[in-house]
């Protein structure tokens, strides 16, 4: 019964747009059903009667009965470059998770600074920083590496769900979830909707590298994963300030887990040297999924993963089918010039403003539209392309509106616990209230709002983005 409610809404959603909204005289029939359909696929997202993947693979072969494409044409996502590094990316996160070498990480970085409570925080937050670069699902980092040890370390203080919740489990909850919102936009790789963001950005004529990536987001990045956990602290003061246990805690973690092991030290070879040929990709002329394509055959012919690893990658896989669907869908829109159409008409309802005015009112409501999404993803496609177009539209500088819209997408996530898929996870754990999280998510927000537009502005104009 939900399913066909489900449905019965996106076909309402279609028809709404194809018969009841006038056609752009600019937009081809099949275009303007195009729309349509790519609209009732976002709405899906939200709303999901079926899995993503299965929705979107759905509306790609109707693309080819109503939406001008043939069948090939609407295919075509699936040998994008970029879905494939997604899926690699996949592939690389199950080797770090199965060797136990991204669990090490973490332990590490806690029995440095994991001392006080807020050094816990501090240090999950960088664990996770550090994932972020090799693990493009938040989900999988936060939920599967770093939430284990957030919750160990906070019963070996005898706090759990409850009363004793205030001594240190729900400052600890809040305050990684806030940083992976942070982490989740740092890198390219930090979770698949940025990949997403990347080609969107391409088709707009702007390209977006792991490099070009990073060298943006370290500076405002690291301003925020330091000053929202400490935000947390304050709305949220953890009983226990001094953690020393939690040091000896991981110590003897890593020391249970022994001396690297060989799949470790091949793993870190192979991210090692895929990551360099990700910096050197544009001088040797290669497309960054090479490397990476070629460090999965070396994991598996060094067998740190086996071949049943690669169907058995049922998260990479369901990612795979709804990003190159979605990727096509995107692109065969402003093939058939939509998102110019939007942009030129919401350029000409708004034509009294500048665009630095224009600028700050779109980064309010793009920030702030999240409250209406459970999806980093769906926030991404339904707004980033169209609140780009109309931003080129009146002149902002394309460096400059693509890393702040690419970026606030993942901020966001911050501001509800159903912002991205780590959130529900963490607030399940029944260690947070929902008003305190809610008024962290705020506060936070604001910080973040205010770091990566002034220091974030400021370090991308040093680095020439505008």
């Amino acid at each position: 019964m939900k399913t066909a409610r489900g449905f019965a809404l996106l076909v309402a959603v279609y028809c709404l747009v194809v018969y009841g909204i006038p056609r752009p005289e600019a937009i081809k029939p099949e275009g303007w059903r195009l729309t349509g359909l790519f609209l009732a696929t976002v709405v899906g997202s939200i709303t999901e009667p079926l899995p993503a993947g299965a929705l979107v693979l759905l509306a790609v072969v109707l693309s080819s009965l109503v939406g001008g494409l043939t069948i090939t044409e609407a295919l075509a996502g699936y040998s994008n470059s970029s879905v494939w590094l997604v899926l690699v990316a996949f592939f690389i996160s199950h080797a770090l998770i199965h060797t136990g070498l991204a669990r090490r990480i973490a332990l590490l970085f806690v029995r440095a600074f994991g001392k006080s409570s807020l050094g816990v925080a501090y240090s999950l937050a960088a664990s996770d920083m550090v994932l972020a670069g090799m693990i493009p699902s938040n989900g999988a980092r936060a939920g599967g590496i770093i939430l284990p040890i957030a919750r160990s370390i906070s019963e070996l203080y005898g706090s759990l769900p409850g009363e004793t919740a205030g001594k240190l489990g729900s400052f600890l909850m809040i305050a990684v979830y806030q940083s992976v919102c942070i982490t989740s936009g740092m890198w390219m790789t930090g979770q698949v909707s940025n990949f997403l963001a990347r080609d969107m950005a391409l088709q707009a004529g702007y390209e977006l590298t792991p490099l070009s990536w990073i060298r943006a987001s370290i500076v405002p990045g690291l301003l925020s994963l330091i000053v929202v956990p400490w935000i947390a602290m304050k709305l949220n003061p953890p009983e226990l300030k001094h953690t020393p246990e939690a040091s000896k805690f991981a110590a003897g973690e890593l020391k249970a887990m022994g001396p690297l092991r060989r799949p470790e030290w091949i793993l870190l070879t192979v991210f090692a040297t895929v990551v360099y040929f990700w910096i050197r990709s544009r001088d040797l002329g290669i497309d960054v999924a090479v490397p990476a394509l070629l460090g999965v055959m070396v994991l598996l012919l060094t067998g740190v993963l086996e071949w049943d690893d690669i169907p058995g990658e049922k998260g990479g896989w369901a990612v795979f089918i709804w990003y190159g669907g979605l990727l096509r869908l995107a692109q065969g829109l402003n093939d058939a010039g939509v998102t110019k159409v939007f942009a030129a008409n919401v350029a000409a309802t708004l034509g009294g403003y500048g665009w630095p005015t224009l600028f700050a009112l779109t980064i309010l409501i793009y920030f702030y539209a999240h409250y209406a999404f459970a999806s980093i993803t769906a926030h991404m496609v339904s707004m980033f392309p169209a609140f780009l177009a109309v931003l080129l539209m009146a002149g902002a500088p394309i460096g400059l509106a693509v890393y702040t819209f690419v970026f606030l997408a993942n901020l966001s996530a911050c501001l509800t616990h159903y912002g991205t898929t780590p959130a529900p996870i963490y607030f399940a754990q029944g260690y947070v209230p929902l008003k305190m999280w809610w008024k962290i998510g705020a506060v936070a927000g604001v910080a973040n709002l205010i770091i990566w537009t002034t220091a974030g502005f400021g370090w991308w104009k040093l680095l020439g983005i505008w």
